[in-house]
Protein backbone atom coordinates (compact mmCIF):
# COMPACT_ATOMS: atom_id res chain seq x y z
CA UNK A 1 0.00 0.00 0.00
CA UNK A 2 2.76 2.25 0.89
CA UNK A 3 4.10 1.65 -2.62
CA UNK A 4 1.25 2.67 -4.20
CA UNK A 5 0.95 6.39 -2.48
CA UNK A 6 4.80 7.02 -3.10
CA UNK A 7 3.88 6.22 -6.96
CA UNK A 8 0.86 8.31 -6.61
CA UNK A 9 2.52 10.92 -5.26
CA UNK A 10 4.95 11.03 -7.29
CA UNK A 11 3.18 11.31 -10.23
CA UNK A 12 1.10 14.15 -9.12
CA UNK A 13 4.48 16.20 -8.24
CA UNK A 14 5.48 15.14 -11.63
CA UNK A 15 1.85 16.29 -13.15
CA UNK A 16 2.24 20.05 -11.35
CA UNK A 17 5.82 20.03 -11.63
CA UNK A 18 5.24 20.78 -15.16
CA UNK A 19 2.90 23.87 -15.64
CA UNK A 20 3.74 26.93 -16.44
CA UNK A 21 3.42 29.66 -14.36
CA UNK A 22 -0.53 31.24 -14.32
CA UNK A 23 -0.74 34.75 -16.35
CA UNK A 24 -1.57 36.68 -13.01
CA UNK A 25 -0.53 40.36 -11.90
CA UNK A 26 -0.40 40.96 -8.14
CA UNK A 27 0.69 44.07 -6.45
CA UNK A 28 3.87 44.01 -3.72
CA UNK A 29 3.33 45.39 -0.15
CA UNK A 30 4.64 48.87 -1.71
CA UNK A 31 1.07 48.77 -3.90
CA UNK A 32 3.52 48.41 -7.23
CA UNK A 33 1.88 45.52 -9.72
CA UNK A 34 3.82 42.36 -11.14
CA UNK A 35 2.85 40.33 -13.90
CA UNK A 36 3.82 37.08 -13.27
CA UNK A 37 4.92 35.62 -17.08
CA UNK A 38 6.34 39.15 -17.40
CA UNK A 39 8.30 39.76 -14.28
CA UNK A 40 10.22 36.79 -13.28
CA UNK A 41 11.44 35.45 -16.83
CA UNK A 42 15.47 36.11 -16.73
CA UNK A 43 16.48 33.14 -18.24
CA UNK A 44 17.86 30.02 -15.68
CA UNK A 45 17.20 31.92 -13.20
CA UNK A 46 15.44 30.00 -10.69
CA UNK A 47 12.43 31.79 -9.26
CA UNK A 48 11.37 30.84 -5.41
CA UNK A 49 7.41 31.56 -4.83
CA UNK A 50 7.27 30.53 -1.10
CA UNK A 51 3.40 30.90 -0.46
CA UNK A 52 2.38 32.38 3.49
CA UNK A 53 0.46 33.91 5.46
CA UNK A 54 0.32 36.09 8.44
CA UNK A 55 -1.36 34.00 10.87
CA UNK A 56 0.98 30.79 10.02
CA UNK A 57 3.80 30.08 12.55
CA UNK A 58 5.41 27.55 10.08
CA UNK A 59 5.23 29.74 7.33
CA UNK A 60 6.75 32.50 9.42
CA UNK A 61 9.61 29.57 10.54
CA UNK A 62 9.94 29.19 6.85
CA UNK A 63 10.54 32.82 5.32
CA UNK A 64 12.98 33.21 8.42
CA UNK A 65 14.94 30.73 7.40
CA UNK A 66 14.93 31.37 3.82
CA UNK A 67 15.95 34.71 4.49
CA UNK A 68 18.75 33.66 6.69
CA UNK A 69 20.06 31.41 4.26
CA UNK A 70 20.07 33.33 1.09
CA UNK A 71 23.34 34.88 0.99
CA UNK A 72 25.07 31.55 1.61
CA UNK A 73 23.30 29.94 -1.15
CA UNK A 74 23.45 33.03 -3.75
CA UNK A 75 27.07 32.24 -3.97
CA UNK A 76 26.29 29.00 -5.72
CA UNK A 77 22.57 28.95 -7.42
CA UNK A 78 21.05 32.16 -9.20
CA UNK A 79 17.70 32.47 -7.43
CA UNK A 80 15.13 35.26 -6.55
CA UNK A 81 12.94 34.50 -3.15
CA UNK A 82 9.45 35.91 -4.10
CA UNK A 83 7.01 35.37 -0.74
CA UNK A 84 3.52 35.30 -2.12
CA UNK A 85 1.25 36.48 1.12
CA UNK A 86 -2.52 34.47 0.81
CA UNK A 87 -3.73 36.99 3.56
CA UNK A 88 -7.22 38.28 2.93
CA UNK A 89 -8.53 41.50 3.31
CA UNK A 90 -9.14 41.13 7.04
CA UNK A 91 -5.99 40.05 7.52
CA UNK A 92 -3.68 41.89 4.93
CA UNK A 93 -3.23 45.09 6.84
CA UNK A 94 -0.76 42.70 9.19
CA UNK A 95 1.66 41.94 6.42
CA UNK A 96 3.39 45.33 5.77
CA UNK A 97 4.46 45.69 9.56
CA UNK A 98 5.11 41.84 9.65
CA UNK A 99 7.52 42.12 6.68
CA UNK A 100 9.26 45.03 7.80
CA UNK A 101 9.59 43.98 11.67
CA UNK A 102 11.15 41.26 10.41
CA UNK A 103 13.86 42.68 7.83
CA UNK A 104 13.09 39.68 5.24
CA UNK A 105 15.17 40.63 2.23
CA UNK A 106 13.14 39.58 -0.87
CA UNK A 107 10.23 40.57 -2.42
CA UNK A 108 6.46 39.77 -1.09
CA UNK A 109 3.63 40.01 -3.04
CA UNK A 110 -0.24 40.19 -2.09
CA UNK A 111 -2.57 37.57 -3.48
CA UNK A 112 -5.41 39.18 -1.63
CA UNK A 113 -7.99 37.25 -3.91
CA UNK A 114 -5.85 34.06 -4.11
CA UNK A 115 -5.93 34.32 -7.62
CA UNK A 116 -2.46 32.73 -8.09
CA UNK A 117 -2.85 29.93 -5.32
CA UNK A 118 -6.29 29.07 -6.58
CA UNK A 119 -4.44 28.97 -10.16
CA UNK A 120 -1.87 26.33 -8.92
CA UNK A 121 -4.85 24.31 -7.07
CA UNK A 122 -2.73 24.82 -3.85
CA UNK A 123 -5.34 23.45 -0.51
CA UNK A 124 -2.17 24.16 2.05
CA UNK A 125 0.59 26.47 3.01
CA UNK A 126 3.52 26.65 3.64
CA UNK A 127 3.40 25.66 -0.07
CA UNK A 128 6.66 26.50 -2.17
CA UNK A 129 7.34 26.24 -5.85
CA UNK A 130 10.50 26.80 -7.74
CA UNK A 131 10.19 28.24 -11.43
CA UNK A 132 12.37 27.99 -13.79
CA UNK A 133 12.13 30.03 -17.69
CA UNK A 134 8.46 30.35 -16.79
CA UNK A 135 8.11 26.34 -15.77
CA UNK A 136 7.53 24.98 -12.29
CA UNK A 137 10.06 23.04 -12.22
CA UNK A 138 10.14 21.76 -8.29
CA UNK A 139 6.85 22.18 -5.62
CA UNK A 140 7.69 21.45 -2.17
CA UNK A 141 4.33 21.21 0.60
CA UNK A 142 4.44 22.22 4.17
CA UNK A 143 7.96 23.45 6.24
CA UNK A 144 9.28 21.61 8.98
CA UNK A 145 12.99 22.42 9.93
CA UNK A 146 15.98 21.27 7.63
CA UNK A 147 13.50 20.78 4.65
CA UNK A 148 15.60 23.99 3.44
CA UNK A 149 18.42 21.77 3.02
CA UNK A 150 16.57 19.49 0.25
CA UNK A 151 15.59 22.68 -0.92
CA UNK A 152 18.53 23.67 -1.98
CA UNK A 153 20.15 20.72 -2.89
CA UNK A 154 17.49 20.46 -5.89
CA UNK A 155 18.22 24.07 -6.67
CA UNK A 156 21.48 23.16 -7.33
CA UNK A 157 20.41 20.48 -9.42
CA UNK A 158 18.30 22.57 -11.57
Amino acid sequence: MKKYIFLALLCVNFAFSQKELPNISLKDINNESFNLKEAFLEKDKLYIFSFWASWCAPCINELDELNDLQDEWKKTVNFEIIAVSTDDSRTQKRVKPLVNGKGWLYKVLLDVNQDFKRALSIVNIPYTIVVKNGTIVHIQNGYVPGIENELLAKLKSL
